[in-house]
C-alpha cells in the first residue's frame, strides 16, 4: 500500500461575535444576491428572529421571504415540501438558514435541488441512495446557528431521516458547505436548557471523534479525484478539537445552568464553531454511526425542551449515548489521544487505575451532570432492538470508514449492548 501524504482543509467564511446576524444583508449584497429565502423552523420563528434578519435586509436592496417549516430532525419528506415551497415561490439568488442543524442541512437540500437536476434519493450517501455527485454550482447559503452544537455550518454534509427505511443518513459533497457562517452568541440565549445539553453534546462527540479518528496517512494514498471531505485526523483538525474540548470543560455545565450567562454561551458557540471547523475535515466515527439508527428508530420518547408533537430523539443526545462505550473500544487505536482528550475535557477529574476508563469517565461525568438518559435504555431500546440498530449502523460505512479500528457487526453489538444502562 502506497500510503497516503497529503490532507485537505475546507471551511466557510466565518463572521463571530454578538450583532454579526445585524450584517447578513450587507454581507449577501457582496455575493450579488437580491431575492433570499431564510429558512427556519417554528420554534426559532416564534423568536423573530428570522423576521428581523429578513428585514434587515431590505437595507441592502434585497427582498428576503421567510419559510418556517422546517422539521426538527428533517426527514425525506419535510426536505421535499421545503423544496416544493422554495421551488413555487422562486426563483430565489441565496438562502439564508437561522436555526439549529436541521434547518441548516434543510437549507443545503433545497439549495443542492433548486440549481441541479434529479431527485433527493439520488444524492443521498451509499449504500442509501446513490451518492449522486451535484453537477451545477449552488448558489451562496448563509447558515446562522442558534443552536451550540451541530456544526453543520461549517460542513459538506446534510443529515436526515428515510422515513420508509426508517434510517438517517445524509448527502456528502464539498458544494453543500454553506459560503459565509455567521455565529452570533446572542441568538443561542432562548436555547432550552435540555436542548442545550443535547446540542452540547454533539460539540463534545464532534471534537472526540474527529480528534480519535483513524489518521490521514494511514489510508491508501488517493487521486485528486478520489479525495472526500471527510480525510482522517490530521494536524489542522487536530488543533479545532483540542481548543474546542477546553472551552466545553470551562462553560458546558453553567450553560445548561444559566442560560442567560453570557460568557458561558459565547464560549459555547465558539467551541461549538471550533468542533464544526475540525471535524468537517477529519470525519466523525463510531458514535455518529450509531446515533443514525438510535435516532431514526425512535418509539416513544419526547426529550425536554423539544417540540412534543411526535416521538424523537434529538441528534447530540443520541450521538452520546454510545460515546462512552465507543471510545472504550477505540482506545487501544490511540491510547494516548484519548487520555489526552479525557484531560481536556476534564481536566479536574482523578486519574483512573486503568488509562483506558479515564475518557469513558470523563464523558459519564458530564452527561450525568446536565441530564442525559441512562444510555439507550433511557430512551426505550432494550437488547431485542439491537440487530435492527446494529443493521441501520452498518449502512454508516461513510463514517465507520473512519473509526481508528476496524468495526464489525459483532462489535457495534456489543458496544450497544453494554450502553443499554451507563450508570
Amino acid at each position: 500500500m502506497t500510503e497516503e501524504t497529503v490532507f485537505t482543509y475546507g471551511a466557510p467564511q466565518l463572521k463571530f461575535g454578538e450583532g454579526a446576524a445585524d450584517e447578513i444583508g450587507y454581507d449577501l449584497a457582496q455575493y450579488g444576491a437580491r431575492r433570499a429565502l431564510v429558512v427556519t423552523d417554528p420554534g426559532v420563528a416564534a423568536t423573530g428572529g428570522p423576521q428581523r434578519i429578513a428585514d434587515a435586509m431590505k437595507t441592502y436592496g434585497i427582498d428576503a421571504d421567510v419559510f418556517d417549516g422546517v422539521h426538527v430532525e428533517p426527514t425525506d419528506a419535510s426536505m421535499r415540501a421545503a423544496l416544493e415551497h422554495a421551488r413555487a415561490n422562486g426563483p430565489y439568488d441565496a438562502y439564508v438558514a437561522v436555526g439549529g442543524g436541521s434547518s441548516i442541512d434543510t437549507a443545503k437540500a433545497i439549495n443542492l435541488l433548486t440549481t441541479n437536476d434529479g431527485d433527493l434519493s439520488e444524492y443521498l450517501n451509499p449504500p442509501v441512495g446513490a451518492g449522486r455527485a451535484p453537477e451545477r454550482p449552488l448558489l451562496p447559503l448563509v447558515a446562522v446557528p442558534t443552536t451550540t452544537g451541530t456544526g453543520a455550518e461549517s460542513t459538506t454534509v446534510c443529515v436526515l431521516d428515510v422515513l420508509e427505511l426508517k434510517v438517517k443518513t445524509g448527502i456528502s459533497h464539498p458544494r453543500l458547505r454553506p459560503a459565509l457562517a455567521v455565529v452570533d452568541p446572542a441568538l443561542t440565549v432562548s436555547q432550552p436548557s435540555g436542548v442545550t445539553a443535547s446540542s452540547g453534546m454533539d460539540i463534545v462527540c464532534h471534537a472526540l471523534e474527529s480528534y480519535t479518528a483513524r489518521p490521514y496517512d494511514s489510508y491508501e494514498r488517493k487521486s485528486p479525484e478520489q479525495r472526500v471531505p471527510y480525510c482522517g485526523a490530521n494536524p489542522v483538525s487536530d488543533m479545532w478539537a483540542e481548543r474546542s474540548l477546553a472551552l466545553l470543560a470551562k462553560s458546558f455545565r453553567t450553560a445548561v445552568r444559566e442560560g442567560d450567562n453570557r460568557q458561558a454561551r459565547a464560549d459555547m458557540a465558539l467551541a461549538a464553531t471550533f468542533a464544526g471547523l475540525g471535524f468537517g475535515n477529519a470525519g466523525v466515527h463510531i458514535p455518529h454511526a450509531n446515533a443514525y439508527p438510535i435516532a431514526g428508530q425512535v418509539k416513544s420518547f419526547r426529550p425536554e425542551g423539544y417540540p412534543d408533537e411526535e416521538p424523537m430523539v434529538p441528534h447530540g443526545m443520541s450521538v452520546s449515548l454510545t460515546a462512552p462505550e465507543a471510545f472504550r473500544f477505540t482506545y487501544q487505536a490511540r491510547p494516548e489521544r484519548h487520555v489526552h482528550a479525557a484531560e481536556l475535557l476534564a481536566p479536574d477529574l482523578d486519574r483512573p487505575n486503568d488509562p483506558a476508563e479515564h475518557l469513558p469517565r470523563a464523558l459519564l461525568s458530564l452527561m450525568h451532570d446536565i441530564g442525559i438518559p441512562d444510555g439507550i435504555g433511557g430512551v426505550g431500546y432494550t437488547e431485542g432492538d439491537v440487530p435492527a440498530l446494529v443493521e441501520g449502523t452498518m449502512k454508516q460505512q461513510r463514517l465507520l470508514a473512519t473509526s481508528p479500528r476496524e468495526v464489525s457487526a459483532d462489535v457495534i453489538a456489543e458496544i450497544f449492548k453494554r450502553s443499554i444502562a451507563l450508570w
